[in-house]
């Protein structure tokens, strides 16, 4: 987060209020821009303020909690770009204003009892934290994170700062490229990035007979257990070739937008 206390800001009426969610993109489409009443369902603080989560789009990444207000909400989905009250400064905060990391707010929800927002954004730049970290979720009380945990000073992000938790793949391919740039006596990952091409292919083909005669048996466990084995020789494949996951992760995001193919 890049600020830090204070209060202001109108409030919103209370409602309870089952999950939902709002693109910007429908918001920026769709007129009127907010749907009349949308932001009353939400249960804002006696400020005038609701506790916001920005996630990661593709790996689900948890990257910072700030504070939001009506007008930051409607400024965020009029122009799809993240706006935050900062409490601090006692005004709008857009998001990589004076740092370049915007925010493009790719989804938007609230839970259950609607006091929190669950802002679903890509990073520009890659980079939330103002310390220069990815997320400012980077401390896991270990002393070589935790002496850094409360930092303020800009660009102060330490070389331990932790990547923030993600799903199971994108966790797998970050051990991957641990082991290709350290790599450890006696790992498998090690035996097959020396191998090169020939051995990481050779198995990817072998994993892929494995996984079509699972499928063939129709066994669910065994399915599942081949489709592990494929995805982990496939990221050691694209760690051996320098090719980053999340290219793979971008690549699929790409597709489920675009035209059908026929034939």
């Amino acid at each position: 987060m890049e600020e830090h206390d204070a209060a202001a800001a109108p409030t919103g009426g209370p409602a309870d209020g089952a999950l939902t969610g709002r693109t910007a993109a429908a918001a920026q489409t769709e007129a009127p821009l907010v749907e009349p009443g949308w932001i009353e369902q939400l249960r804002f603080d006696a400020a005038g303020l609701i506790p916001a989560v920005a996630q990661d789009w593709l790996d689900g990444a948890v990257l910072m909690v700030a504070w939001m207000n009506q007008e930051s909400i409607a400024r965020s989905l009029a122009s799809g770009e993240v706006h935050y009250w900062s409490r601090s400064r006692q005004e709008l905060w857009h998001k990589g204003a004076t740092s370049g990391h915007f925010q493009k707010l790719r989804g938007l929800r609230y839970d259950c009892d609607a006091d929190v927002l669950l802002l679903t954004i890509e990073q520009k730049g890659g980079v939330s934290c103002h310390t220069g970290a990815r997320s400012c979720f980077f401390a896991d009380g270990e002393p070589q994170t935790a002496a850094h945990a409360h930092t303020t000073a800009a660009g102060t992000a330490p070389s331990t700062a932790l990547p923030p938790p993600a799903d199971a793949c994108t966790e797998l391919a970050r051990v991957i490229v641990a082991r290709r740039e350290q790599p450890e006596a006696g790992s498998y990952t090690n035996k097959l990035l020396e191998g090169g091409d020939n051995r990481i292919l050779k198995k990817i083909g072998e994993e892929s007979a494995e996984f079509v005669m699972a499928c063939k048996d129709d066994e669910a466990a065994g399915i599942a257990g081949e489709a592990a084995d494929l995805i982990f020789h496939i990221q050691v494949a694209l760690a051996h070739h320098g090719v980053e996951w999340r290219r793979v992760l971008e690549v699929l995001a790409e597709r489920r937008g675009a035209p059908r193919r026929h034939g």
